[in-house]
């Protein structure tokens, strides 16, 4: 294991869609940290989700689970090598059933002025992912 990690916790409330999403994306999901209230999503070596049944979720936190299909909650930024990579990862959330959400003001114009170039998509619970592409200096 990685000695940094990051674990995303996302409250869902089908586990098993959720799962299915995921993966279509092209993540696997490791059985060994998976049972039937939670399902861990391997993105990368360094970054997993663990997909939590609503009521477990609760176990977790004292204050109330945020309604991501109705408010925002946290937009996940995922970098990607390639310009491609986006459209690729997009495309496969908006095939598995997930809705493609459209800048409403000038922020993507202001992106590619820097040489960035992001697409926005919510998974089947309102979860908001980022992916993006902005050439890094070597």
């Amino acid at each position: 294991m990685a000695r940094k990690m990051i674990f995303l916790n996302l409250p869902v409330a089908d586990l098993r869609k959720s799962k299915d999403f995921y993966t279509a994306l092209g993540w696997s999901v490791n059985p060994d940290f998976t049972d039937d209230n939670a399902a861990c999503v391997v993105v990368d070596d360094n970054i997993c989700l663990m997909l939590l049944d609503r009521d477990f979720y609760t176990t977790f936190a004292e204050r109330p689970v945020a309604d991501t299909a109705a408010y925002s909650a946290a937009a996940y930024a995922l970098a990607l090598p390639e310009r491609e990579a986006v459209d690729d990862l997009t495309d496969a959330a908006l095939e598995a059933g997930g809705t493609e959400e459209t800048a409403k003001n000038d922020r993507r114009t202001q992106e590619a002025e820097v040489g960035m170039y992001g697409r926005t998509f919510l998974d089947l619970d309102g979860h908001q992912w980022e992916p993006f592409y902005m050439p890094y200096p070597q």
